[in-house]
């Protein structure tokens, strides 16, 4: 199989730019495969040492805390039923969960909503609207956000790492790995919040 547009892929300038967008973009739109693609490019750099895994990590990393903080700011600012979208069943639902303990336990929400889209947007913008202080957002932010990088990212190497003579595979592979993960880390979150509903209804 030609690959030589994965390898015009890993050197365009505009590769690292664009990622930084859909990352950010991501933090609104769950529709946009921001952790595929950071795992897919990490998946690449394994495989063929192209693009770089560092400014993959770094630009993943600060597009999610840039993201995750206009998120913040919005809720900050309009609340959290504003407009259409907050309204969504699944949106909606997310936020309903995250208002009840956001002020009580912001790390472990910060930090597992991270890893699931919807609940993602929901605690951030609750966050915000919750009155949340910024100065204790922010870095429970940035560590979620480098967190999530680089756990996308190593997901990606060790495929490419593994597959070298064959990146297409690798990147194949590791995209499928990377969307089962998430699929079982959005249950097990889903599941612990149910039980910890469960016991404080038992109180």
């Amino acid at each position: 199989m030609d690959d030589s547009w994965l390898t015009a892929l890993a050197l365009s300038p505009w590769l690292l730019p664009a990622l930084f967008l859909l990352v950010v973009g991501d933090a609104f739109l769950v529709v946009l495969p921001s952790e595929t693609v950071v795992v897919a490019l990490a998946a690449l750099a394994g495989a063929t040492g192209s693009p770089p895994i560092a400014p993959i990590v770094a630009v993943a990393a600060v597009g999610a805390i840039v993201g995750d903080a206009l998120c913040f700011a919005i809720g900050r600012k309009a609340g959290t039923d504003r407009w259409g979208w907050q309204r969504m069943r699944p949106v909606r639902s997310a936020i309903d969960r995250a208002r009840h303990a956001v002020l009580t336990r912001p790390a472990v929400l910060i930090f597992t909503a991270r890893y699931v889209p919807f609940a993602r947007i929901a605690v951030n913008l609750t966050a915000g609207a919750s009155g949340l202080p910024l100065r204790r957002f922010l870095p429970l932010s940035a560590a979620a956000g480098i967190a999530w990088a680089s756990y996308n990212t190593v997901v990606g190497a060790v495929f490419g790492a593994v597959l070298t003579d064959f990146p297409v595979l690798a990147v194949l592979i590791s995209i499928v790995v990377a969307i089962g993960l998430g699929l079982a880390i959005d249950a097990l979150v889903a599941r612990a919040i149910r039980r910890r509903e469960e016991r404080e209804s038992d109180r």
